[in-house]
C-alpha cells in the first residue's frame, strides 16, 4: 500500500466478474460465462488497482507460455481518471510479461498512447452486428465437441501466436456456448463457437480454410435461433469482411491490433471471427 492508500494486487473470482461488468459499462458487450473462461487463461493475469480499498482500475495480462502476452480489460473508474492510478496498474501489469512480447486490441483513440509504450500498430478488428439474412449452410457441420481436442488445438495453432489450450478447454464447454465444425476429406477445414452476451450472441473464434468453409460455419452457428449477432472481423481479411457484410451486419465498434514485438506467424487470412478482444 502506497502514502496514498492506492495498490494493487491479484484479482480473485469475484473482481474478474466485476472487471466483466465495467467492460459491459463501457460498452464492450462481454459474454455471460466470459469471466470463469478468462480466470481459466491464466489466474495470476488478472490485476485490480484500488485505492484505500476500493475498485480504481482494471486490467489483465495474460501470459501465453514463454513467449507472448496479451493485454485487456485496461478500464480506470470513470470519477478516478486523469489521477495515475490506471497508469500504476498498467506498469504493474506490464512487469508480469517479461521478456514477451505483448499483444492487445485497443480502441483506435489510445493508439498513440500505446505507441509510446512501445506497441505497434498491425491492423484493425471491426466488430460488425446486427440481426443477420437468413442463411442456409451449403455443407453439413457437426458439433464441434466431437472433432479430437488436439485437432482444435492444432488448427488454433495456425491462427494465434501461442497454445491456449486451458483457455480453449474452458471457451469451448462453457455453458451456453456452442460450438460447430467442418470436415472436408477428413479433415477439420472450418470451425467456431457462439456464445450470449449482455446483448445477442458474439462468434468467436471462426477459423476457416476460405469463405466457403467459413460461411457454412456461420449459418450453422445462428442457427434458427435468429436475434443479434456480433462478429469481430480482422480488417485484412477481405472475404471475413464480405461475409459480414453479405449478411447485412454492420460496423459497430472497431480496434486496433498493436504488438511490442515479433509474434510466430499467424494465418490471419483464416480468421474469420476474433475469438476475444479481452484474451486475443
Amino acid at each position: 500500500m502506497s502514502g496514498d492508500g492506492f495498490r494493487v494486487r491479484t484479482m480473485t473470482p469475484r473482481d474478474i466478474a466485476l472487471a466483466v461488468d465495467w467492460a459491459a459499462a463501457e460498452g464492450w458487450n462481454p459474454g455471460l460465462s466470459d469471466a470463469a473462461c478468462f480466470a481459466a487463461a491464466d489466474p495470476e493475469g488478472f490485476l485490480i488497482g484500488e485505492r484505500d480499498g476500493k475498485p480504481a482500475a482494471t486490467i489483465s495480462l495474460v501470459n501465453y507460455g514463454n513467449g507472448f502476452a496479451f493485454l485487456g480489460f485496461y478500464i480506470v473508474r470513470p470519477d478516478l481518471r486523469g489521477r495515475g492510478f490506471g497508469l500504476r496498474t498498467w506498469q504493474a501489469a506490464i512487469a508480469r510479461a517479461g521478456s514477451r512480447t505483448i499483444g492487445l486490441d485497443g480502441v483506435v483513440a489510445q493508439q498513440d498512447n500505446y505507441r509510446k509504450s512501445g506497441f505497434a500498430f498491425a491492423y484493425n478488428n471491426v466488430r460488425y452486428g446486427g440481426v443477420p439474412l437468413a442463411v442456409r449452410a451449403a455443407a453439413a457441420c457437426v458439433p464441434l465437441g466431437g472433432i479430437p481436442f488436439a485437432d482444435i488445438e492444432r488448427d488454433d495453432a495456425r491462427v494465434f501466436p501461442a497454445e491456449r489450450s486451458a483457455f480453449l478447454r474452458a471457451w469451448l464447454s462453457a455453458p451456453g456456448h456452442d460450438g460447430r465444425a467442418l470436415v472436408r476429406d477428413g479433415r477439420l477445414a472450418a470451425w467456431g463457437a457462439i456464445r450470449p452476451c449482455r446483448r445477442g450472441r458474439k462468434i468467436g473464434p471462426l477459423v476457416a480454410d476460405d469463405r466457403e468453409a467459413a460461411e457454412a460455419v456461420f449459418a450453422a452457428l445462428i442457427g434458427k435461433d435468429g436475434g443479434e449477432v456480433f462478429l469481430d472481423v480482422p480488417e485484412p481479411n477481405k472475404e471475413a469482411v464480405a461475409l459480414a457484410r453479405s449478411h447485412a451486419l454492420t460496423p459497430v465498434f472497431e480496434t486496433a491490433r498493436m504488438y511490442t514485438g515479433p509474434i510466430r506467424p499467424v494465418e490471419v487470412q483464416r480468421v474469420f471471427g476474433v475469438t476475444t478482444f479481452e484474451l486475443g
